[in-house]
């Protein structure tokens, strides 16, 4: 009898123990009472009825990470190429996705991996390799809409390597040489054709600036030949002036009856035409009278019969 009372404060214990539950931080658990949901328990300290409540389950609340397995893709241009990538995903019903979908963590990974294949396989290779953020865009959008009745988020989803068969990297390989040799060659024709331009342009200008340069030294030649012609003019303008004056006066002396001043003018003229003579390239023979004397007195006689001539008007 006196263990009655002990094993009494023990089931008292015992059934105490079992109705507090902690809930950690970052978790919810699910309480059933004879098997039916009945609450969730957020992070703290609960009280729930013994042998009559009991934890479903525990859920975690914070963002969780899948690996997706490699799998083998067929594209729309049937390439085979390896895939894999990973899943972010977050609880935000904890009722929902305790009772809304069997194994929630296999369930979104099967989803993934199936619509992996469908948005990929109806994409090109060359698609697949250059548009991976559209992919993860459009893989995003259609797991997330999928598993919105299971109180879940599909946060992100990021395909972490594409892998084509060697054979096909190869040829992409070579293809990607060829473009590059082809854009090295389209650069070195086009630095010959800028060279060609700007030589060509380069000759332009300098037959430009010959040209003008010879155009100025005809305009300066011609000016200078005006100018000489000008000056050549006046010259002989001034000496026919001179020529005249000194006509005149010596036409002034002769009728005042003086003698030296026809003599002077005989003389200048005589000495013109000698040296006309001298300079003349017809090969000639002369006999003059060339001494001073010779001269002088050739002078004279001219001048005589000049004055008879004047006289005899």
């Amino acid at each position: 009898m006196e263990l009655i009372p002990i094993i009494f404060v023990v089931f008292a214990l015992v059934t105490l123990w079992k109705g507090v539950v902690t809930v950690p931080q970052g978790r919810e658990y699910t309480i059933e009472r004879f098997g039916k949901y009945r609450a969730t328990f957020e992070p703290g300290l609960h009280w729930m009825i013994p042998y009559v409540d009991s934890i479903g389950k525990k859920l975690s609340m914070m963002e969780q990470v899948l690996d997706v397995p490699s799998q083998e893709v067929i594209t729309k241009d049937n390439a085979m190429v390896g895939v894999d990538g990973v899943v972010f995903f977050q609880v935000l019903d904890a009722p929902k996705a305790a009772y809304e979908v069997q194994s929630l963590e296999f369930a979104i990974m099967q989803l993934t991996m199936t619509n992996l294949r469908t948005v990929m396989g109806s994409m090109d290779l060359d698609e697949l390799l250059s548009q991976r953020d559209h992919i993860n865009t459009k893989l995003l959008s259609v797991v997330d809409n999928a598993t919105t009745p299971w109180g879940i988020k599909v946060t992100r989803i990021e395909i972490k390597d594409i892998r084509p068969p060697p054979t096909l990297v190869e040829a992409m390989a070579r293809q990607m040489k060829a473009e590059r040799e082809k854009r090295a060659n389209i650069l070195d024709a086009e630095g010959f054709r800028q060279a060609a331009i700007l030589k060509a342009e380069g000759e332009r200008q300098a037959q430009i600036l010959a040209a003008e340069a010879q155009k100025q030294e005809q305009i300066l030649e011609s000016e200078g030949r005006k100018e000489a012609a000008f000056r050549d003019a006046e010259g002989r303008e001034r000496s026919a002036e001179a020529e005249a004056k000194a006509t005149a006066m010596v036409s002034e002396a002769i009728a005042k009856g003086d003698v030296q001043a026809i003599n002077y003018f005989v003389a200048q003229k005589y000495i013109e035409a000698l040296a006309r003579i001298a300079t003349s390239p017809n090969e000639k023979l002369v006999l003059m009278p060339l001494e001073a004397s010779s001269v002088i007195g050739a002078i004279g006689g001219i001048a005589e019969l000049a004055k008879k001539a004047a006289g005899g008007k």
